[in-house]
Parts: C-alpha cells; sequence; structure tokens
C-alpha cells in the first residue's frame, strides 16, 4: 500500500536564468540558459513524494491562467490527486525568479500570486481530505495562519504534521508543540531555535527546538548530511558528496522523500538517507520539479 500523504503548500512557476555568478545589487550581467519549470516548494514536494511511490494528495491555489493549468496538468502526470487545487480568477500564479549560478548556488525572489490564497476557510473545504492522511507535510510559502489551523487539525486527529519551515519563520510556541517532525535547514534552525550565534552547532539548535514541544527534528546540511533528534536517538546521518550543477529544490527533494520513507518502515534515520541520496541526486539537474528523480534512480546511484 502507497502511505497517503497530503501536501499543503505554494505551487510556483520558476523562471530559471544561468548566470556565471549571482549578481550583485545594482549589476547587471548577461545570462545563459533560461528555463521557464514548475516549481514552488509545496508542488516540488508533493511530486518528490509521488516519485518516492506515496499516494499523494496536493492542496494548493493557482491562478485561472495558462501557468497554472500547465501546473496541473504537470502534477497529473505524476499520479499526484489535483481535485484539490484551486483556481483563482483575477490574480496570477505564483512565479519564482531564480538565478543560479555556475558554482550551483541560487538567488530567489517569489511574487506568491494565487498562494496567498490558500486560506483556513479553503482548508476548512478539505477537512476530510486532511482528517485520511497518513502524513501531513507544509512548508511556509503559504499564510502562517493556514499552517496554524491545518497543524491543530490534524493534531487533535493524531494524524502526524511535518513541517519544512521554508522560509524561516518564527513560529507559535503552541504550534511547535504540536509538530510532530520539524525539519530546517542550518540556518532556519538557528533562527527558529533562538540561537542566532555562528557558534552554535546544529546539535544545539536542534535540541533547543525539540524542548519548545517538538518530537523530531532534522537540521539539514547540504552535502555534509542531516542530524537529527527524536524521542529515541540522535545523530548524524552523512549525505554524499557530487558535482552541483543546481542547487533549487534540494530541500523540497529531501521532504518529499523522507515523509514517504518514513511512513513506509517508521525508521528515522533510514528515512534520511534515502532522502539524502534524492537530495544529491537532484543537484546534479537543472530545475527543481525536472531534477527530482524517480525511486528507481536511488537504486542505480
Amino acid at each position: 500500500m502507497k502511505p497517503k500523504i497530503t501536501v499543503i503548500g505554494s505551487s510556483n512557476t520558476d523562471m530559471i536564468c544561468r548566470v556565471r555568478s549571482i549578481p550583485r545589487p545594482g549589476e547587471t550581467i548577461l545570462g545563459n540558459d533560461f528555463l521557464i519549470v514548475q516549481g514552488g516548494k509545496g508542488a516540488n514536494q508533493a511530486v518528490a513524494a509521488a516519485r518516492a511511490g506515496g499516494d499523494v494528495t496536493f492542496i494548493t491555489c493557482v491562478g485561472n491562467d495558462a501557468f497554472g493549468q500547465q501546473a496541473i496538468e504537470a502534477y497529473q502526470k505524476d499520479g499526484i490527486n489535483t481535485s484539490c487545487i484551486q483556481k483563482i480568477d483575477g490574480t496570477s500564479t505564483g512565479v519564482a525568479l531564480i538565478n543560479v549560478a555556475d558554482s550551483g548556488e541560487n538567488s530567489i525572489a517569489v511574487a506568491p500570486g494565487a498562494n496567498a490564497h490558500l486560506t483556513p476557510e479553503k482548508m476548512e473545504e478539505f477537512r476530510d481530505v486532511i482528517l485520511s492522511s497518513e502524513i501531513v507535510l507544509m512548508q511556509l510559502e503559504i499564510p502562517l495562519e493556514t499552517v496554524n489551523y491545518v497543524t491543530r487539525l490534524a493534531n487533535q486527529a493524531n494524524i502526524p504534521v511535518v513541517l519544512n519551515p521554508a522560509p524561516a519563520r518564527i513560529i507559535d510556541k503552541e504550534i511547535m508543540s504540536m509538530l510532530t517532525l520539524i525539519t530546517p535547514n542550518e540556518h532556519e534552525a538557528k533562527l527558529i531555535s533562538g540561537h542566532l550565534s555562528f557558534a552554535c552547532s546544529e546539535m544545539e539548535s536542534a535540541s533547543e527546538i525539540q524542548n519548545q514541544g517538538v518530537e523530531s527534528v532534522i537540521v539539514t546540511m547540504g552535502s555534509k548530511g542531516a542530524y537529527f533528534i527524536d524521542g529515541i536517538s540522535h545523530g548524524m546521518v552523512k549525505g554524499i558528496k557530487v558535482q552541483a550543477v543546481d542547487t533549487t529544490g534540494a530541500g523540497d527533494t529531501f521532504n518529499g522523500y523522507l515523509v514517504v520513507e518514513w511512513a513506509k518502515n517508521k525508521n528515522l534515520p533510514e528515512a534520511i538517507k534515502k532522502a539524502n541520496k534524492a537530495a544529491a541526486i537532484s543537484v546534479t539537474r537543472m530545475g527543481a520539479q525536472p531534477s527530482i528523480p524517480y525511486a528507481n534512480e536511488l537504486a542505480e546511484f
């Protein structure tokens, strides 16, 4: 049986320009390749979870425009249930403008568009879908009040909630205590934990976040791997070093694979290993969703 995963989050169209280096403020540089691909943290994670072998329902809002229709069609090709995607008149589908340097680093500006319409009232329409999930996965490119509403709803029904807190924001302590798992990167972990010092280790950040009531914490560290702490154990799961071409969507690939693997065997370190491998493959390719591997590719990597 495929794990039943509900992903609630953003849907964007990514406009990507390959550049020699990330332009400084006021600087104009000539780019190389230009791509238009599907993106958005919620959408990326939904696609990753589907390609990992999950039974995925994606709840989002898109504009009633060509970008929105193209996005829905792309999700359907990946076997994602799109019945909970709403088209919003009078606003555009979310757009991300992305510069990707030759080093693999990126800079991103996002215009949320229809994502701002993903409100708690919309979540009430999909209450039964959320309550039928094995795991709910969310991020922070949507209104924070929506994340809070869904977290309370799922928590009352004892449904695990996984939050990828990106882009980083301060989260209410009551909500933190209802999360089953939170997956910040190193910088997000420092902000959420309150330890903004560069000297603060990922272990200290994770411990402080867990002290806020979260059951389990994973601090992702790129090619170095990920540090985890839960109610049973803690430790570092090594990453995989590859030649990065584009790091866009690597964290989303990690999260999508993580929830599916975790739902299958309930073993967090093993789920992290698979997610690390999927993320490593993704950075060797251009674009967010085009770079996400299928499950059979992990066996060959």
